[in-house]
């Protein structure tokens, strides 16, 4: 995957890169990815070592004693038209190899004028250490920002925590809890990153937050590291328990081609039981299957599964289904507006969730069969793509549950009748992931009591 897909840029953002372990290298990344069709800015509200300077095809120097950002802008425009993006700096200090960067008030004056269409900023420093704590000063975010990045680099898990390893190691320690010396653990990355005053630190309120982690590689070529792979996924589960981070993306940006292994984000479960079951003859949420009521069966379904939330949307026999339900750990949605057909519930699950939430996998009452293991197929082939779509298939068949990205939320909202989010789907079909499957429970629903009895169940 790019890193443009995983953090989901589009025209008009404003993006800081703050932590270590690869910051600069992900920027240019980044804007390579989007020098073909936008026109990108990259910059430092820090400073820049001469030699990743050269990792950009062009620069253009600012000297504020002698310029305006008018006189910036005909060279700056010039960069742009051959190359797709510039590097604006400010002036070198031969002293210590680096340049300046720019006050972040230019950064916002430069975004107002809306003269490029991502603006990309490294805004603090590293030492090129994979690990850091801000200090008092940094990092320098500029207010238009709209997406912070804490960067860190996971060859560091396992490394004693020092200042050859970390950089300002004591104050990492005292983020994270971690004794100086002591190895550093997936629980010191995520409590550092996630802390208010380390990869949290000076975001603006509208800002989205999504950390990377790299390095999650072995290195030299070696391919993919499952040590490092198996931290980065538990980093990333702590700090999805933080409200104010969107999704985690974890890859390896010197690998330009497919720089991004996964993302992982909040996936909720929305399981759609309002329904009247005009065919079925009674309560289909009710009807047996083994020693469970369908509602039981594909509560706990989801309740076994990878996801984040379990919403269930009620509108017939409400009392029925909330005692059978007991005090499982489910969120309870009443749509009022059943009747009126599939895509009110939908609307009513998507509604009950929380903005930071990635995709919904939408499940039906009626498909008791469908296993946790197949849900878990699911959410990880939307995590290894993130495609608008996610669907099982068997035989060629599209089966459900299908899971929905949140690119999708805004248009599954508009839906109308008795059609659920099939309108939509069939719009992005071309798009969709398929995870192929042996089992034709995806494709088995139950309209009437016969089709109960035919099953043996």
């Amino acid at each position: 995957m790019k890193l443009s897909q995983a953090l989901r840029i589009s025209s008009g953002d404003v993006v800081a890169f703050v932590g270590g372990g690869g910051k600069t290298t992900a920027m240019f990344q980044l804007a390579n990815e989007l020098a073909s069709r936008l026109r990108v800015l990259t910059t430092t509200t820090t400073r820049i070592f001469a030699a990743q300077i050269n990792r950009s095809p062009t620069h253009v120097t600012f000297e504020p004693e002698r310029q305006t950002l008018t006189d910036l802008l005909p060279q700056l425009d010039a960069a742009i038209t051959r190359h797709g993006q510039v590097l604006l700096i400010g002036q070198a200090d031969a002293a210590s190899g680096k340049a300046f960067g720019l006050p972040p008030d230019l950064i916002d004056a430069l975004t107002a004028g809306g003269h490029f269409d991502v603006i990309l900023n490294e805004a603090d420093g590293s030492r090129m250490r994979p690990l850091k704590a801000p200090a008092a000063h940094e990092p320098v975010i500029p207010a238009c920002t709209t997406l912070v990045v804490p960067v860190a680099g996971l060859d560091v898990v396992g490394q004693p925590l020092n200042d050859e390893t970390v950089h300002r190691a004591s104050l990492v320690g005292q983020l994270s809890q971690t004794p100086l010396s002591q190895p550093i653990t997936a629980a010191t990355i995520a409590a550092v990153l996630s802390h208010p005053q380390g990869g949290l630190k000076n975001i603006p309120a509208e800002a989205r937050v999504v950390p990377l982690l790299n390095k999650v590689e072995g290195g030299k070529g070696r391919g993919l590291e499952v040590g490092r792979l198996e931290a980065a996924r538990e980093i990333a589960g702590k700090l999805l328990a933080q409200e104010r981070i969107e999704s985690v993306v974890l890859g390896a940006v010197r690998q330009e081609e497919s720089p991004v292994i996964e993302v992982r984000s909040r996936i909720a479960a929305v399981i759609l039981a309002a329904g009247g079951s005009t065919r079925f003859g009674s309560p289909k949420q009710l009807a047996r299957w083994g020693d469970k009521t369908f509602i039981e069966q594909v509560v706990d379904t989801a309740l076994a599964a990878e996801v984040s939330r379990v919403v269930v949307v009620l509108g017939a026999e409400i009392e029925q289904c909330r005692a059978v339900l007991g005090r499982r750990p489910v969120e309870i949605v009443i749509n009022p507006a059943w009747a009126q057909g599939q895509s009110t519930s939908m609307q009513a699950g998507l509604a009950a969730l929380p903005a930071n939430t990635g995709g919904a996998l939408f499940m039906l009452v009626d498909l008791p069969g469908v296993t946790p293991a197949l849900l878990n197929q699911l959410v990880q082939r939307h995590r290894e793509t993130l495609a608008p779509l996610v669907w099982p298939e068997f035989e060629d068949q599209r089966g459900n549950p299908v899971l929905f990205d949140r690119a999708l939320f805004a248009e599954l909202q508009q839906v109308r009748g008795d059609t659920g989010g099939r309108p939509v789907l069939l719009k992005y079909q071309d798009q969709a992931e398929r995870v192929l499957v042996t089992d034709k429970e995806v494709l088995r629903d139950f309209d009437r009591p016969e089709d109960l009895r035919q099953s043996g169940r």
